[in-house]
């Protein structure tokens, strides 16, 4: 780091986008399809329409559903349906630890007859869990939001002429073009560019800074928890069995209490035992904040325990930020500036890893720039090939395969390692259009699954699937042109 301050911040900018760009550009791709989760969710069980459900009803057959069949389970976790997510969605740990997820049809509370996928939730979780165990996952998401806030904030100062270059877009001038495409996209959407990667980083602050926390508690990690969540009560189980009380009673109770906010979630600890426990958390659908009032009741009486609603200002704070970042709170209008304002954030990673490169090989570029040109193109468009497979994956994979959620997953990371290898093993001028292409084909492919368009979801789906392709089938051809 030498020379003037702007010359520093230049480098660090270019440092930050190198090392964390790849994780940076699937983090991004992956949330902006999560603003959308429940819509996917719905695209990918066609099976049936939308059914108009109520939302207690349908929550208390999931849970009855549960009793019969998790009843050794240590815990459920039920999330109530919604107008834009109309099937509950069960949750529980098996024998083995592993935690087990199942969309539940509203008017029996069973899964038979809707396919076995998690839908919109794998990109919900990827975006910040990238898929590996805890806590790893999620210390890279924040490690690598932390680097966008500061690459944004060094991109703004070390471009003079910022706001000025958001009106000069000059085409088909190679390196100067896409460094005109960089700085538009990073202008247009920037104040929603710094919203997201600070909310991202405060979310998972408590990975980045955990020292705080272990100070104060010693390690005691419940007691940290209760503390933050004082409704949810909790105990050991008494080894005693025991038996439910009717649920449906309990949440009527909480959905008179919550006064309107409705209901978002159950929790049932030790359900087969004589201390089970019922938590009901409010929903929060209409509000910016994600605080909520949680009531706990004992599960073999029906007695409440405690009820809770958060007033505390820090705690506010952090659970407004944090539904900034989710965004439950937004109407159709605005999530669909959430999501064109993403994928803007991912065009605007991609063209600077690109533009890095693009620099490189002007010169006499080494064997460790010619990886990364080639990671590059494995990365930049084998990713959205990656996630429209998902997509393919659900209308192809027989409906009675078994773990076919998991195979879907599966599908999608198996292209994109297939995608980076094709990538290294092919010279760039051919894997970009080759891949482009590949792209314009799986979002036809993917428009086409979801015949017939009987609903919005599915016209929606269709649309967007089309207006991609047509993009990337563009791009594809200009870059052949050029080759």
């Amino acid at each position: 780091m030498k020379g003037s301050f702007r010359v520093t911040m230049a480098w660090l900018h270019s440092m930050l986008g190198l090392v964390t760009g790849w994780v940076l550009f699937a983090i991004a791709l992956s949330g902006s399809l999560s603003v959308f989760r429940q819509a996917i969710t719905l695209w990918m069980h066609p099976e049936r329409d939308p059914p108009r459900v109520n939302p207690l009803e349908a929550t208390s057959r999931a849970i009855d559903w549960l009793a019969h069949n998790a009843p050794s389970a240590p815990a459920w976790y039920v999330t109530s349906p919604t107008a834009d997510a109309p099937f509950p969605t069960a949750i529980w740990p098996d024998a083995q630890g592993t935690y087990i997820q199942r969309i539940l049809d509203p008017q029996t509370g069973s899964p038979d007859g809707l396919r076995d996928t998690l839908g919109g939730e794998f990109f919900y979780r990827f975006h910040f869990e990238l898929q590996l165990p805890y806590p790893w996952g999620r210390l890279i998401a924040a490690m690598a939001a932390l680097a966008l806030v500061v690459g944004l904030v060094t991109g703004i100062i070390i471009h003079r002429r910022i706001f000025a270059d958001f009106f000069t877009f000059r085409p088909k001038r190679g390196l100067r073009s896409w460094l005109d495409a960089h700085n538009i996209l990073g202008v247009a959407a920037l104040p929603f560019h710094l919203m997201i990667s600070f909310t991202g980083a405060v979310t998972l602050g408590s990975l980045l800074l955990p020292w705080s926390t272990q100070a104060v508690y010693h390690h005691d990690m419940m007691a940290s928890y209760t503390d933050l969540n004082p409704a949810l009560y909790s105990r050991p189980a008494s080894g005693q069995p025991g038996h439910l009380v009717p649920i449906r009673p309990l949440l009527d109770e909480a959905d008179r209490h919550f006064g309107g906010a409705g209901i978002e979630q159950v929790y049932i600890f030790n359900p087969s035992d004589h201390a089970a426990l019922v938590t009901v958390i409010a929903g929060n659908d209409h509000t910016v904040s994600t605080t909520t009032g949680v009531m706990t009741f004992d599960g073999t009486t029906g007695q409440l325990i405690n009820a809770h609603t958060e007033t505390r200002p820090v705690i506010r704070l952090y659970t407004f930020l944090y539904g900034l970042h989710v965004a439950r709170f937004a109407p159709a209008v605005t999530r669909w500036l959430y999501f064109l304002s993403g994928l803007a954030l991912a065009a605007v990673i991609g063209s600077g890893m690109h533009l890095w490169t693009l620099k490189r090989l002007r010169q006499q570029p080494h064997m460790g720039q010619r990886i990364v040109c080639r990671m590059n193109t494995g990365i930049l468009a084998g990713t959205p090939l990656a996630f429209a497979t998902y997509f393919l994956a659900n209308r192809l994979l027989p409906l009675t395969l078994a773990n076919r959620a998991v195979h879907e997953v599966q599908t999608v990371f198996a292209v994109w390692a297939l995608g980076i290898t094709f990538a290294l093993f092919r010279r760039p001028d051919r894997a970009w259009p080759e891949l482009l292409g590949g792209n314009a084909l799986a979002c036809l492919a993917l428009a086409l699954s979801g015949l017939p368009w009987t609903n919005v979801v599915m016209c929606g789906t269709a649309i967007v699937a089309l207006m991609l392709g047509g993009a990337f089938g563009y791009a594809a051809f200009r870059t052949v042109r050029r080759a």
